[in-house]
Order: C-alpha cells, then structure tokens, then sequence
C-alpha cells in the first residue's frame, strides 16, 4: 500500500510480542510457585510478584511504556492478593478474567462512539494525536480492525471463564499462555490485514491522514 514502510505491520509499531511474553511470565510464575510448593497459594502469589516486579524493572530499563508497565504489576499484585484473600488459587486468574470483560466492552464501546481504541493507540505511536479521526476512510478502517480486538477479548472470556469456575489452576496458566502471545499475534496480523483492505485503493496509508478539503464557493 502507498505510504506504508515494506514490512511494517502492527506489531512493529506497538511490540505486539514483547507485551504479550511478559505477561505471561508473572502466571506462570505463580502456577509453577503454586505447583511446587505443595500448593501454597502464598508461594505462588509471592513467586507471581516477584516476577511481576522484575517484568516492571525490565521494561523501566528499556524505556518502555511506564503506564503499561505499572498497570501489568497492578494486575499481578490484585490477582495474588484476591487468590490469598479467598485462599482459592483459581482467583488470581479472576482479575483477568475481569480486565478482558471490561477490555471487550470499552472496545467495543470506543467504536460505536466513533472512537476506535486502535486508531487512538496508533495515532499516539505515530505522534499524530487524533489526526486520523479527520480522514474518514482512516477512521473507517480502524473501526473496522477494532473488531478484531473485540474478539480477542471474546474468546479468552470464553476459554478463562469454565475453567476458573472449575477451579482448573494449570489448566488456567496454560490457556493465560496459549492465548496471550499467539492470540496477540494473530490479533495483530489480522487487524492489520483489515485495515488495510478497509483503506481505498490510492490512500497513502496509515501514517499519512488525509483531510478533506472544504468545497470552495463560486
């Protein structure tokens, strides 16, 4: 497509896999610590944290986005103590299972008031604030490619939601594993086809918004 950088892709801009391998180090760290130690959801949880705290010093060396950052250590920290709250190891998935409830519906949310997260995120790596919302094609297709975001949140609640009522631990780390770095992947590859096969033939792309004209009188 004209205006795009050959090779480029989504996961280039936003470190699609980075994100998504991190997360997945904190649960499996507590399934491991839990699994262990005779099944001691202190061990877990401590073992969680601690690997959480480490993911968070990882990405503040690598300059990495600190509000990402802080919010994935919160995640941990709030599904440890809820599990050692109600002394039930499946309820540290409940926080995720919350957050990917919520994702679901703030994305959807963001594309029916015209708002696609996608376009917001993107724009905001790309320096260009809320430009793209002024290109009409641009605004189209990144709410066509939410979608795709929407579904992702969808199929994790439809995996996590049976097995943490079952109470299934490794069975809920290993879903958390599975759906986080190959379903961000496919995410990502696939949002990124929609948006752009979304975009007319002869647009310049994502990176370079166009606005309309106003007709001129006479």
């Amino acid at each position: 497509m004209p205006g795009e950088v050959p090779g480029e892709s989504l996961s280039d801009l936003l470190g699609g896999w980075r994100s998504a391998v991190e997360t997945a180090v904190p649960v499996l760290g507590f399934a491991g610590g839990w699994l262990v130690s005779g099944r001691s959801i202190a061990w877990g949880a401590g073992i969680a944290i601690g690997a959480g705290a480490a993911v968070a010093v990882w990405r503040v060396a690598q300059r990495r986005r600190p509000v990402g950052t802080v919010l994935s250590l919160l995640v941990v920290c709030a599904g440890a103590l809820v599990a050692l709250r109600t002394g039930r190891a499946a309820d540290f998935f409940g926080v995720r299972v919350l957050t990917n409830a919520v994702s679901a519906l703030a994305w959807a949310g963001s594309i029916l008031v015209r708002w696609p997260f996608l376009g917001l995120i993107v724009g905001t790596v790309l320096g260009q604030k809320t430009r793209w919302r002024r290109d009409p094609d641009l605004l189209r297709a990144y709410q066509r490619a939410s979608w795709v975001w929407v579904l992702q949140y969808v199929i994790r609640l439809v995996v996590f939601v049976p097995l943490w009522a079952a109470g299934w631990v490794l069975t809920l780390a290993a879903a958390q594993t599975i759906l986080t770095w190959p379903l961000v992947a496919a995410c990502l590859a696939v949002s990124w086809w929609v948006l752009r096969r979304a975009l007319p033939e002869g647009h310049p792309g994502i990176r370079h918004p166009r606005t309309p004209q106003p007709d001129s009188a006479g």
